[in-house]
C-alpha cells in the first residue's frame, strides 16, 4: 500500500526554500521533493492560498517563503495541503447488517479517531522554525569549517 507522503515532502522542499536566499524553480524543488514540477506548482498553489509561499515567474522567479516560519505549524501546512488522510487503515464497511461487524466498528472507529486527533494535536505543537531550528543544529554538527550551508 502506498503512503500519502505530501505532507512530508512538502514540508522538505518548505525547509530548502527557507534556507535558500532566492527564490526556487519548481524543477529545483521537484528534485528535493522526488516528484516533478507538475506535482510542486500544485502542492504550492495550495500554500500560496493559505499565504506561506508566494510565487514570481520568468527569470529569477520561483517559490519563496512568504509567512513567519514561528508562525505556521505542521497542522497549517496539513491543512494547506487539503487534511489528506492520515491512517491507512479503516473499517471494512461503514454501515454493516451483520451484528458481528458492527461490534468491529464500534470498537475501531473510536480508536482511529483517537489517534488521528492525538496525531493532528501534535501536528498543531511542531511549528516551521522548530524544523529549520533542527536542521540547523544537526547540519552545523556535519559541516566542517569553511564549508558552506547545505
Amino acid at each position: 500500500m502506498r503512503h500519502d507522503s505530501r505532507l512530508s515532502a512538502t514540508l522538505h522542499a518548505l525547509l530548502h526554500m527557507a534556507e535558500h536566499e532566492r527564490p526556487m524553480t519548481s524543477g529545483e524543488l521537484a528534485a528535493c521533493m522526488g516528484t516533478n514540477p507538475v506535482v510542486v506548482r500544485r502542492t504550492m498553489a495550495g500554500l500560496r492560498e493559505a499565504g506561506f509561499v508566494s510565487s514570481e515567474k520568468g527569470h529569477g522567479g520561483g517559490w519563496e517563503i512568504a509567512c513567519d516560519l514561528s508562525a505556521v505549524t505542521l497542522k497549517d501546512v496539513y491543512d494547506a495541503l487539503g487534511a489528506p488522510t492520515l491512517l491507512a487503515i479503516g473499517i471494512h464497511l461503514e454501515s454493516p447488517s451483520c451484528l458481528v461487524e458492527q461490534a468491529v466498528n464500534r470498537a475501531l472507529k473510536p480508536a482511529f479517531a483517537e489517534a488521528e486527533s492525538l496525531l493532528i494535536g501534535r501536528l498543531g505543537t511542531v511549528t516551521l522554525a522548530a524544523l529549520a531550528e533542527d536542521f540547523s543544529r544537526h547540519a552545523a554538527a556535519h559541516r566542517f569549517p569553511g564549508q558552506e550551508k547545505a
